[in-house]
């Protein structure tokens, strides 16, 4: 078990047992940052609403239009947009990734002050680009950026999670999340990881 992880659950024991309780029971793995900030972007736009052999699939295929396989912000640009379209990407997810590249290009979004920004300033930065909403700038400072204290009220599995471990009659609202959540601070990201790994057991 990893420094953060045991850090993480010593608080939980003492904040919230029945989350502890859970957790102990499962492997949380540690948060590893996932490479540079335009690939995350970029998979966060060819993932949305697929499983991850589909989206591995059609991310593959974009590669293959791009010299040498790599990814490339000006090189996607040069793609013609049916190129893309035919590798798999719906019409918006196109749209999208172009907008990326061009802010990318552009140097529109600020990759090289990320990991300095407060959080909610990330958020506003990421959602000026096309297709990525809230929910997919939260998964980025999870997933990518590794912040430990971060909770997507938004997220369905979070609050299906919710109702089940802590036996709610329905969908927790997102104030009921909030007042849930807060003991869980500073690590919100740790406990997210345990209530979706919660909902693939069928006994908690």
């Amino acid at each position: 078990m990893s420094h953060s992880v045991k850090k993480a659950l010593d608080h939980f024991k003492k904040t919230d047992p029945i989350l502890y309780k859970i957790a102990i029971t499962l492997d949380i793995p540690e948060l590893v940052p996932r490479g540079d900030h335009f690939y995350s972007l970029v998979r966060a736009i060819t993932n949305q609403q697929l499983s991850g052999k589909a989206a591995d699939t059609i991310y593959s295929r974009v590669l293959k239009l791009l010299p040498d396989e790599k990814l490339n912000a000006s090189e996607i640009l040069k793609i013609d947009d049916s190129a893309l379209r035919s590798a798999g990407l719906s019409w918006n997810k196109v749209s999208y990734l172009k907008d990326l590249a061009y802010k990318t290009v552009h140097e529109q979004i600020p990759f090289e002050s990320l990991d300095k920004m407060k959080e909610e300033d990330i958020v506003a930065e990421l959602t000026k680009i096309k297709g990525i909403g809230k929910w997919s700038a939260e998964m980025f400072l999870m997933f990518h950026l590794c912040r430990p204290d971060i909770f997507s009220y938004g997220d369905l599995g979070l609050r299906n999670a919710i109702q089940k471990i802590y036996v709610l009659d329905k969908h927790p609202t997102v104030k009921e999340a909030e007042e849930v959540s807060i003991k869980w601070s500073p690590y919100r990201t740790y406990a997210s990881r345990i209530l979706w790994i919660s909902l693939d057991k069928k006994e908690v």
